[in-house]
């Protein structure tokens, strides 16, 4: 056990699929899951451990911001030897070519945030996702039918700012989200794999958002591509 988490170490899978909300980690052991058990309860930040077509999965919430993912995913990989971490999350759009709903892969994230330097000292401001893992996910996407984005993402600290998003775009970015940068870090410093599946919940550049029944209801497309993903790295 750690702090944050009560599960033993043999109740968490080697693969976890990671949404922000504790209640959207919830609603997908619930909907998709069988014979699955909350393992966690601490801070209310759930974690479920059960089946998705006869394979061993783990659901956890990470709350939000790097801060927040970077406790939790780091006693992952650390703590609980997880070798698997796919966060699925929303995002806002920087581009009028993404939509709603709107999957994306985030091949690196980038971010002005401090996490990597306070962690380990590292200056690195761009990290990439785990190679292995996109490639699974891009092939799994190919057979589902779904139109995926494989890109760069802006991960940021803040969300609320008046400050301009222009070094982002100069970086690839095309949507902003603030958790990517932490678990990417976590899992290049302690040698795990990780990846981050995100659907457009609104428009940076439309002024467009997803209502709140569009966010419980819209998602499961990513939740089932994220689903069917892991089943094959599990």
């Amino acid at each position: 056990m750690t702090p944050h988490n009560e599960a033993n170490v043999n109740d968490i899978a080697k693969t976890v699929l990671m949404p922000g909300d504790p209640l959207r980690a919830k609603y997908i052991a619930e909907t998709f899951l069988t014979d699955y058990k909350l393992v966690n309860t601490i801070r209310n930040m759930f974690a479920y451990t059960g089946y998705y077509k006869g394979k061993r999965i783990t659901i956890m919430a990470h709350g939000l911001g790097n801060a927040s993912i970077g406790i939790y995913s780091y006693e992952l990989f650390k703590f609980y030897n997880v070798k698997n971490i796919i966060r699925i999350g929303t995002t806002g759009a920087y581009t009028n070519s993404l939509n709603l709903l709107d999957l994306i892969l985030v091949d690196k994230s980038y971010s002005e945030s401090s996490y990597a330097l306070q962690q380990n000292n590292s200056n690195s401001k761009l990290l990439p996702s785990s190679n292995i893992l996109n490639r699974i996910i891009l092939e799994k996407a190919h057979e589902l039918n779904y139109e995926i984005n494989f890109s760069n993402v802006h991960c940021s600290d803040v969300f609320y700012t008046d400050v301009s998003y222009k070094n982002a775009i100069q970086n690839g970015c095309i949507s902003v989200e603030m958790e990517s940068f932490a678990l990417f870090h976590n899992a290049l410093t302690l040698g795990g794999n990780a990846a981050c599946i995100l659907s457009v919940s609104d428009s940076l550049v439309k002024s467009e958002i997803l209502s709140a029944e569009e966010r419980q209801t819209g998602l499961d497309k990513m939740f089932k591509l994220a689903l069917e993903s892991a089943i094959e790295i599990s």
